[in-house]
């Protein structure tokens, strides 16, 4: 029988070769076709100018950008189901993701324009939607402690007032605006472009090994908080620092890709099937299936119905869905 530690080694080996031939399809394909010799000629620099522009302009920022979401989406759902002792604990269901959507609709009804102008401002206001809504979470649910059940209680409430709030204001918008709005809270990676890829990729790379350096602390929090104070944690400082990384995660990855649902719900529960639940295992799969999925998700809605696209958050809630509903069956 595998150790964790060997088993977390092929399996992220195999995750990454998977995302690697992934990528290469994903590269062919689409409303223009490249074959795989051009798609290689180009990458060294030998192409067309039309493949270039196909390959480097449009392609490759929208899956770099999947890569990042699905990642962030991944450790945020990790970290906030070991916080909070329940599995069911996702920035989606919490209502983080609807605090951190209301945060962008609202500034897209100011603004009254588009947001690529202001890309690298909207991770800012939906960390700033997040955080009130992960803070108005956390001081209801406070009763003598954090109970699970009450946590995601409040968190169903929260979601849905923050989701009605995002209706009021799509409906004070213009036309255009609205529709920009509700593809974008669909979960849309469209359009995107390697501005939008700066825009996310300092979040990432920054959280993300915050995340993996705290993978004792999870474990430890994971156990109780008796438990955790008896192995010398400071349980709510820790807890709040984690909560942080969390909300920061989701809300930078919403602001670029809208609310993608069931990914940090699924992803989770997926890797410590596969790994076990020692965060310091299952963080780094959780990473790689969150980017994995997604970017097949992304290939999928590409292609599927071309020249026509489906967001990715619809191809994603489909799999996630079915796969929970599986969960829920066999437990």
């Amino acid at each position: 029988m595998l150790s964790p530690k060997r088993k977390t080694v092929l399996l992220f080996s195999g995750l990454l070769l998977a995302i690697i031939v992934t990528l290469l399809i994903s590269l062919n394909m689409g409303t223009m076709p490249i074959a795989p010799i051009d798609v290689w000629k180009t990458m060294i620099g030998q192409g067309t100018d039309q493949n270039q522009l196909v390959l480097f302009d449009f392609r490759l920022p929208r899956m770099v950008i999947a890569l990042l979401i699905g990642a962030g989406m991944a450790i945020s759902g990790a970290i906030l189901q070991g916080v909070t002792h329940n599995e069911l604990a996702d920035p989606g269901i919490l209502g983080i993701n609807s605090g951190a959507g209301f945060a962008v609709v609202l500034f897209m009804y100011l603004t009254q324009g588009s947001t690529t102008s202001h890309v690298f401002v909207l991770p800012l206001a939906a960390l700033a939607g997040a955080t009130v809504a992960a803070i108005l979470i956390y001081l209801i649910s406070w009763k003598n402690g954090i109970s699970p059940i009450r946590l995601i209680l409040v968190g169903i409430g929260i979601n849905a007032a923050f989701s009605a709030l995002i209706i009021v204001y799509q409906l004070k918008m213009d036309p255009d605006n609205f529709t920009q709005a509700t593809i974008w809270l669909s979960g849309n990676i469209a359009g995107t472009d390697w501005t939008y890829t700066l825009a996310l990729l300092p979040w990432v790379l920054i959280l993300l090994p915050i995340t993996f350096y705290k993978a004792g602390t999870l474990d430890a929090l994971h156990l109780g908080d008796e438990t955790a104070q008896g192995l010398g944690t400071h349980v709510e400082r820790e807890r709040m620092f984690l909560l942080f990384i969390a909300v920061a995660l989701a809300g930078a990855s919403v602001a670029v890709g809208g609310a993608i649902a069931f990914l940090g719900l699924v992803i989770p529960h997926l890797a410590r099937k596969l790994v076990g639940a020692r965060h310091k295992h299952m963080l780094v799969i959780s990473a790689l299936l969150g980017a994995l999925l997604l970017l097949v998700a992304d290939t999928i809605g590409r292609n599927i119905l071309a020249p026509s696209e489906i967001p990715v958050g619809l191809i994603v809630s489909l799999i996630g869905g079915c796969y929970f509903i599986y969960l829920l069956m066999k437990t």
